[in-house]
């Protein structure tokens, strides 16, 4: 069962951002909090703060087992931008983009546990019929003749005692750029 956790306007550029969060992408729980306490990036900080707070909603609210989760999927999208302006030479001013982002984090179940699979395999009851082997036809039809496949070695493919024949080129060699060399 998918558990989500937003984090909107976090303000720390997507870009920044997306450095801690392919760190954890696809990593069961405790090795993805392992990986965010020792990143030295401020973005891991709050990265921790929402797998923890997913983790609590899985735990508390759907009754899931946290050494059974990891992180399926985690999202960063850029937020709004805080437009600020800076004075500059000669009466101009120049702006500063203030940088947001969005985060989802969706955490998935590694093994499906009993009592889901049981609700699955009672609201959808498939007879599967047994699937006998077909007979695999030749793609050479009977009258055709077969045709052998030579295999070649690494000493037909090369032989230095065999000269190549260069073409021979018609009277003098006309020059493309004619230098003075003195």
């Amino acid at each position: 069962m998918l558990v989500k956790a937003k984090l909107q306007n976090l303000r720390i550029s997507a870009r920044k951002v997306r450095l801690v969060a392919d760190l954890i992408r696809l990593k069961k729980l405790a090795k993805a909090k392992a990986i965010l306490q020792f990143t030295v990036k401020r973005a891991s900080r709050d990265l921790l703060k929402l797998l923890n707070q997913a983790e609590a909603n899985a735990k508390n609210n759907l009754h899931l087992d946290p050494a059974n989760l990891f992180v399926a999927e985690i999202l960063v999208n850029e937020g709004r931008k805080l437009k600020r302006w800076r004075p500059r030479a000669r009466g101009q001013a120049y702006e500063i983009q203030k940088k947001t982002s969005h985060i989802i984090i969706t955490l998935d179940e590694i093994k499906k546990t009993d009592q889901k699979i049981e609700k699955e395999a009672s609201t959808t009851k498939k007879t599967v019929l047994p699937v006998e082997p077909k007979e695999i036809k030749p793609a050479v039809s009977e009258g055709e003749p077969k045709e052998e496949k030579t295999v070649k070695t690494a000493r037909d493919k090369f032989k230095p005692e065999i000269e190549i024949k260069k073409p021979k080129m018609g009277g003098k060699i006309k020059k493309l750029f004619q230098r003075k060399v003195y």
